[in-house]
């Protein structure tokens, strides 16, 4: 698995990044990544950054 940053809000860059430029969805890119889908939206609520499926991103 490739590091992804531990920071959330460069977590969150880096997730919008490859959302918008790999991936059809969160889940999507989780499976690729070996990621907790639960544990990347705890870490983002954190900052109060929500996935938006219709959007496909953290916002």
């Amino acid at each position: 698995m490739a590091a992804i940053p531990k920071d959330p809000v460069m977590l969150m860059s880096f997730l919008n990044t490859q959302l918008r430029d790999n991936y059809d969805s969160l889940n999507e890119l989780c499976a690729v990544y070996d990621l907790s889908q639960e544990e990347i939206s705890s870490k983002l609520d954190a900052i109060d950054y929500h996935y938006d499926p219709q959007k496909n991103q953290f916002v």
